[in-house]
């Protein structure tokens, strides 16, 4: 059976010896975030996704959710599991004071969210929803929906499902059908059916709040006609609490390959009772809030599935043995050696340690980023952190998914076939992983997203904000009398990076299909030069320690290993995406729809 143990001391590691949380934390006076407070934190949710969570993951799985006559129940002990993770208040931990939360900073709650979903990821879809509804509440909504919603959503009491796609549109929101009439009352009338709502029923808490897309009867076509709309699942009475039943009701839950346990369900709004958000037609804005903070979280669902499988995949390297090593027996004592001293299973190893440990970083700065962009009191630090974030959050959605996969996989190959049986946990983490690439915008949208939008719609100022980042790390570290070397090629690929761009826009100006035939190259070249760049953040961060000199010589060293190997093994890749890129459209859209 498959355990989870969350890795303490690399979070650690990351938080205080590469970003300085706590600095940051004092700069932007959240002085509850002391040093003390966040150590006992990471050691409760350390206990509590170990303990409580990781334990479920697999009779989860086995159970699934079940409905009867729009109903639906989670799997046994899913509820228990929330109502405690309620009382002891991790829901609120970074909500609004004056809502009943405990205003700690967004990028703690990253690393707690971090340690539930890797133990249990289908659980943690739950509360993850709920945030992410809370946010887009926080952002858009009336001092009255703020007050009556927030302070149940807070604190866990209700939960949120954010309600955005239909059957016949996909990610083309601008064809929703979704109807919302307007009353006298300033109420309106929402009619319509959504798939594919994560969370959209469930047993958890006694109320759902859902942020629904929905169009006027006189709105304009596409996206510019879409308006948001809060639509409980049941309607507040005059004091605040569960009243009567509204017009909303799962029809089905969707038959799944993995994340079983998270009831993804069909929601039909007939006639429901629906309060506008933010001004009319101005819906996708306003939902652009909630789905940032999803695509962030979904970013994470890589990491997190990738950290489960490597922990399972490393012990069980350790542990079987099979052949004997090529230079000689390792454990001459034993009839064969453990397959860790196998160079093609160290090479899947190291590949799981390489964007595993690449991506904690990338997660923690965007954290860190979120900070700056919630707390500081400079306008021009928060402007610059929002910049970072523009561009950095379809690379961590796209880029960390496609690499937790590859993770996923790598750990799955190691148990050989072994990880083909559902007993040892691996089989279940490569379906639960594979909807991250899928859904909140396939990776190819975010690709898009990232190219079209962010890179060459502001052209090139939101790349730069991080671009300059990484020179400036380059041009303090210039010369660096071990890692000098890595430096100099990152500040070339920096480089590079802009060149990319400049040469993708002007094509794009004879053809704008090059900019959907670039976009997923060019967004996994950005990751990879993107985890460069925290590698070496890290590496020279373990070598000043090593110099300083240290009782943790390993841990520091495996650092350092790590980083060779990314830059000479994983880095290289890169290349490769610059010549797909580079091939142009043509070699894409030359053939006829027919001739496939």
């Amino acid at each position: 059976m498959p355990t989870y143990k969350a890795p303490l001391r690399d979070m650690r590691f990351v938080m205080d010896e590469v970003f300085d949380f706590a600095t940051g934390y004092e700069t932007h006076g959240l002085t509850d975030a002391t040093p003390d407070m966040v150590s006992a934190i990471l050691e409760e949710s350390a206990k509590f996704a170990g303990e409580v969570l990781a334990p479920l993951n697999r009779s989860g799985d086995e159970e699934g959710c079940h409905i009867d006559d729009g109903v639906v129940t989670t799997p046994k002990g899913f509820k228990e599991a929330y109502q405690q993770y309620v009382d002891n208040g991790w829901g609120s931990m970074t909500g609004p004071v004056e809502y009943g939360g405990q205003g700690l900073p967004a990028s703690l709650g990253l690393v707690v969210a971090e340690m539930t979903a890797s133990a249990n990821y289908a659980w943690s879809m739950y509360p993850g929803l709920s945030q992410g509804c809370s946010a887009a509440i926080r952002a858009h909504g009336s001092p009255e929906q703020k007050k009556l919603y927030l302070n149940k959503l807070v604190p866990g009491t209700w939960t949120g499902s954010m309600c955005l796609t239909e059957p016949h549109c996909g990610t083309d929101l601008g064809l929703t059908k979704t109807r919302a009439v307007p009353r006298e009352d300033g109420t309106y009338e929402i009619t319509g059916t959504k798939i594919f709502i994560s969370c959209g029923e469930h047993d958890f808490a006694e109320n759902i709040v859902h942020l629904v897309l929905a169009k006027l009867p006189d709105a304009p076509a596409g996206t510019k006609g879409i308006s948001l709309f809060i639509v409980p699942k049941f309607l507040p009475d005059a004091n605040g609490e569960v009243g009567e039943r509204n017009g909303v009701k799962c029809g089905s839950l969707e038959h799944k390959m993995g994340i079983k346990a998270s009831a993804t369900c069909v929601l039909n709004f007939d006639g429901a009772t629906g309060f506008l958000i933010g001004e009319i037609n101005k819906g996708l804005n306003c939902m652009f809030t909630m789905m940032n903070h999803a695509r962030l979280g979904t970013g994470m669902q890589g990491l997190c599935h990738g950290e489960a499988s490597y922990q399972t995949a490393i012990a069980y390297a350790k542990d079987r043995l099979q052949m004997r090593a090529l230079s000689g027996p390792a454990a001459p004592d034993k009839p064969a050696d453990p397959i860790i001293v196998h160079p093609d299973v160290r090479r899947m190893l190291l590949t799981m340690k390489g964007f595993n440990e690449g991506n904690r970083a990338l997660a923690y700065y965007t954290a860190q980023l979120l900070d700056k962009a919630h707390y500081s009191k400079d306008e021009s630090v928060r402007a610059n952190a929002e910049d970072q974030l523009a561009f950095l959050t379809p690379i961590c959605k796209a880029f960390m998914t496609e690499t937790g996969l590859e993770v996923t996989n790598h750990g799955m190959q190691i148990f050989g076939g072994h990880g083909y049986i559902r007993e040892w946990g691996q089989e279940q983490q490569m379906r639960d992983c594979r909807i991250s690439l899928l859904y909140e915008g396939t990776n190819g949208i975010q690709a898009l997203d990232l190219l079209g939008r962010k890179v060459l719609m502001s052209q090139g100022k939101m790349q730069r904000a991080f671009t300059k980042e990484v020179h400036q790390f380059c041009q303090a570290n210039e010369g660096h009398a071990t890692l000098g070397e890595y430096v100099t090629k990152l500040n070339k690929l920096n480089a590079e990076w802009g060149e990319l761009t400049q040469k993708i826009a002007m094509r794009s100006m004879q053809n704008r299909e090059e900019v959907g035939a670039a976009a997923m190259d060019f967004l996994m070249y950005s990751g990879y030069v993107t985890l460069a760049f925290f590698w070496l953040k890290m590496a020279v961060a373990a070598q000043a320690t090593l110099d300083a000199g240290t009782s943790e010589e390993d841990f520091y060293k495996a650092k350092l290993a790590t980083q060779e190997f990314y830059f000479k093994r994983l880095l290289p890749r890169a290349r490769a995406h610059v010549e797909a890129l580079e091939a142009g459209a043509d070699s894409l859209m030359q053939m006829t729809a027919e001739q496939f």
